[in-house]
């Protein structure tokens, strides 16, 4: 992502902030795996998405109308000796040249240095309640002003949550940011093809993630979420995630895995039969499930609420649930009762951006939100039928899901992962390519 596309989204910010009010916030912190064991570091969305800042152990200020400065930077130091251990430290200078602050000072020096910012700004913009620590800093530098109130210092008069602000800011995606998740998407979709064609029953589900892990690396870029590879029975698990049973001959492998490419997700899932041939009631199954999603992608349309993807969705499946046989009634009916939800329980979408699960409401009151350009969200019909009597025996532990990242825009839905076969022949025939 170009500089001058955070520089665009700090300005854009503080436009809403406006003059009188400071936005502070803090970078991730480091998360131990155990003991003396670090998690890879990744670097929080909102912040790196204002800043385009990977370190840990730094907070960015943003203070629209400040003569000295508006965009402060508090990070690390340049230390030759640690960065011998852990790598290259960008320190206030780096700040300043390299990330477009205009002003950056050490984080060590940050007790004496934002306490005296703050005073000057009656409206103080944070987000409430994400690191307790930080919370507890926040409190401290407020205190501190209180207690020289006497001499004359001031505390902001008002306190207002970040998050509102800047995650429906992280909801429009600009044409720089629907670049990256199409490039993300492109790995993915490149992924699902690599583990499509390594399927084999006698093989593990680990090693099907294995070959995803792989092609995710080869392009630099990381999972975005545990994949869930299952086989048969775990097909119907919705967040499986062991993937360690064999692959079975006559099982259908559900695989739900995206990557993180340059901040941005994907989040793809395709199903298919282990041996490359789905059976009649497989069959069945997942032409459902594929005309429910393209109904879906359908109606992922500009101006129409957000909802109304998931509701084509329950439409179809709901109908088709009734021609199998698993559902006996009215269609209305059954479609208002919601007795689908044994098969189907989770909504067809969410936003996709910085997170898997990205920010942004769903409603705007009380009503769904109205789909506008830019927004991203996927779209993911599933049929889990259950290993149980009331199911006829032919149908039981067949769980299909097919998901793919689909943006909003004037020319109607763009699916960005549109690479990656989903019809039922051209699914076939790739895992048989293996």
């Amino acid at each position: 992502m170009k500089r001058e596309e955070f520089s665009r989204r700090r300005k854009q910010l503080m436009r809403m902030v406006g003059a009188g009010g400071i936005a502070i916030l803090p970078a991730s912190p480091v998360a131990r795996r155990s003991r003396d064991v670090e998690y890879r570091f990744r670097q929080d969305s909102d912040f790196y998405y204002l800043t385009g800042f990977a370190e840990p152990e730094a907070v960015a200020v943003l203070a629209p109308g400040r003569a000295n400065g508006e965009f402060l930077l508090f990070c690390r130091e340049r230390d030759r000796a640690k960065e011998m251990w852990d790598g290259h430290r960008a320190g206030p200078e780096g700040a300043v040249a390299d990330y477009g602050a205009d002003d950056a000072f050490p984080i060590d020096d940050i007790d004496d240095i934002l306490p005296g910012i703050i005073e000057a700004c009656p409206r103080l913009y944070f987000q409430m309640g994400l690191y307790a620590d930080f919370d507890a800093r926040i409190t401290e530098w407020v205190n501190s002003l209180r207690g020289r109130a006497s001499r004359g210092s001031h505390t902001p008069l008002e306190y207002v949550a970040l998050d509102h602000l800047l995650h429906d800011m992280r909801l429009y995606k600009s044409r720089a940011e629907i670049a990256a998740m199409r490039r993300s998407a492109k790995v993915a979709v490149a992924a699902h093809e690599r583990a499509m064609r390594a399927s084999a029953p006698g093989r593990y589900e680990y090693e099907i993630e294995a070959e995803f892990r792989h092609e995710f690396r080869l392009n630099n870029a990381w999972v975005s979420y545990s994949p869930i590879v299952g086989s048969g029975a775990n097909a119907c698990t919705l967040h499986y995630v062991e993937n360690n049973a064999q692959l079975e001959d006559g099982d259908l492998l559900l695989i739900d895995a995206g990557c993180e490419l340059d901040y941005y997700a994907s989040d793809v899932t395709r199903t298919f039969p282990v041996n490359g041939r789905f059976t009649p009631e497989q069959l069945a199954v997942y032409e459902i499930v594929l005309e429910a999603q393209l109904a879906a992608i359908e109606k992922t349309v500009r101006d129409n609420p957000w909802n109304e993807p998931h509701d084509a969705a329950v439409k179809v499946i709901t109908r088709g649930l009734k021609s199998l046989g698993l559902l006996d009634g009215a269609l209305p009916r059954l479609i208002r009762d919601e007795a689908y939800r044994p098969f189907f329980m989770h909504r067809t979408g969410h936003w996709l951006g910085m997170d898997v699960h990205d920010v942004g409401d769903y409603k705007v009151g009380d009503e769904w939100r109205l789909l506008e350009n830019g927004m991203v969200t996927t779209v993911e019909p599933g049929i889990y039928i259950p290993n149980t009597r009331k199911v006829p025996a032919r149908w039981r532990n067949i769980g299909v899901r097919i998901e793919d990242d689909v943006a909003v825009t004037s020319k109607g839905p763009d699916v960005l992962s549109k690479g990656l076969v989903k019809e039922p022949d051209a699914v076939e025939a790739l895992v048989q390519s293996g």
